[in-house]
């Protein structure tokens, strides 16, 4: 039978789908690229903000149409199990068995039953998953971390995801190690809160990276993001040792002023925010940091948004993702007043994002006439392009090895890339 996944969201997701696919190949299944064409069709879904729920939705809705066998999970269907209940979905979980959907799919097909997996437990061990290879992306991903405890105001993901909880030590390793063993040169670090990681044999994830490092033939290891309360002296020692690890942090700021971000219930000031930036870029001169800025959160008034636009310029992140506030029910932010109207959010949307254009192209032009290493990762008609270990995108008019590493002389920034010529290729040590 032919197979179909959509994912919607994170990293996190990606790699869950990933785990999904991975073990249906196993399984004698076979991957389809289209909807359409497949037996049975997967959509892992999002619930991160409203409009993540809406096309989340809106996709289920439309595999329902082609009358196959139709698989939900993930945060949306966890955040909304009736609506999800009342769509007549043939198997329906939520965050928990994702690596179990291989066998939720035999038993389904043996018995012709709907099956509907939901459960009530706050507090849940870490799902045994793995990967040994990823064939859509060039970089791997590792998820060693699930679940948040923070409780930012604004958030729904600790309820749909749980309690922290963390992959153990040596099998997270040893994927690493299968990972590069099959050709992956760059590996992704992702969690829900990947910061958070702690092992009980006391591992954390400044150990993780230090070991992951010695595997034979890697050459880059990249966290997906990180909280700027867990750079703490371990970890910058770490990044300051460590040669592996990449020119490129994204660490949310989510919001440019002391006072929306004590209403964000975030667990630091704009002072040791900015102090640890300078830290790590007196590590690593040419690091690139980018955030997450949340617009439009209650209380945010017009002379604090500038406050935040001010800030961010301060900062001179590399690139920002904005994201107008989205009102989540269950979230202590819901309840404030002094709710933004959306016509508001979007012109501060628009305003930040025209921000982070101007910081972006500024950071990429200081790469002119520069030589820089950059991972192949896609082949074009007119070339190749790849990223830096700092995640600027370059392109180069010629056919180069995908999943190879190059030096590049950069001659120029056009449309938000980097164009270069091939200097030599990288040998992995």
């Amino acid at each position: 039978m032919k197979f179909y996944i959509m994912t919607l969201g994170c990293k996190v997701n990606i790699y869950e789908s990933e785990v999904i696919k991975e073990n249906l190949l196993k399984n004698n299944y076979i991957y389809e690229n289209s909807m359409e064409n497949a037996d049975i069709i997967i959509i892992n879904t999002c619930t991160v903000t409203n409009m993540a729920d809406a096309k989340s939705k809106k996709m289920v809705r439309r595999a329902k149409r082609f009358g196959k066998i139709v698989i939900v999970c993930g945060c949306s269907s966890e955040n909304n199990q009736k609506n999800y209940q009342e769509m007549g979905i043939d198997i329906l979980i939520g965050n928990k068995d994702k690596s179990k959907i291989h066998m939720l799919i035999q038993e389904y097909i043996k018995t012709n039953k709907p099956t509907t997996r939901f459960y009530k437990e706050e507090n849940f061990d870490f799902e045994d998953m793995s990967v040994e290879k990823f064939h859509s992306h060039t970089r791997a991903f590792i998820k060693i971390q699930d679940g948040c405890n923070n409780f930012c105001s604004y958030c729904i993901i600790p309820h749909v995801r749980k309690n922290i909880r963390s992959k153990n030590f040596k099998q997270t390793i040893q994927e690493a190690k299968i990972l590069v063993q099959n050709g992956h040169k760059e590996i992704v670090l992702t969690g829900i809160h990947t910061g958070s990681y702690y092992t009980e044999d006391n591992h954390d994830l400044a150990d993780v990276i230090h070991e992951i490092s010695k595997i034979e033939n890697i050459k880059r290891i990249r966290i997906s993001s990180i909280e700027i309360t867990e750079l703490n002296s371990k970890m910058l020692n770490e990044i300051k040792n460590n040669s592996k690890i990449v020119n490129h942090f994204h660490i949310p700021l989510q919001a440019g002023s002391n006072e929306i971000l004590k209403r964000m219930n975030r667990k630091y000031d704009l002072d040791y925010f900015k102090k640890k930036v300078e830290e790590i870029r007196a590590i690593k001169p040419e690091v690139s940091i980018t955030t997450d800025v949340i617009v439009g959160h209650p209380y945010e008034t017009k002379e604090l948004f500038e406050k935040t636009i001010e800030t961010c310029k301060n900062i001179n992140f590399s690139k920002i993702h904005v994201f107008p506030y989205s009102k989540r029910e269950k979230t202590p932010s819901s309840k404030m007043p002094m709710q933004i109207d959306d016509k508001e959010k979007k012109e501060r949307s628009k305003h930040l994002n025209k921000v982070s254009k101007e910081l972006e192209e500024a950071f990429y032009k200081r790469f002119i006439n520069k030589e820089v290493e950059v991972l192949i990762e896609e082949n074009k008609k007119e070339g190749s392009c790849g990223f830096t270990s700092n995640y600027l995108k370059v392109q180069v008019a010629e056919k180069l090895k995908k999943n190879e590493i190059y030096k590049i002389k950069i001659t120029e920034y056009k449309e938000g890339e980097l164009i270069g010529i091939k200097k030599e290729q990288i040998t992995c040590k």
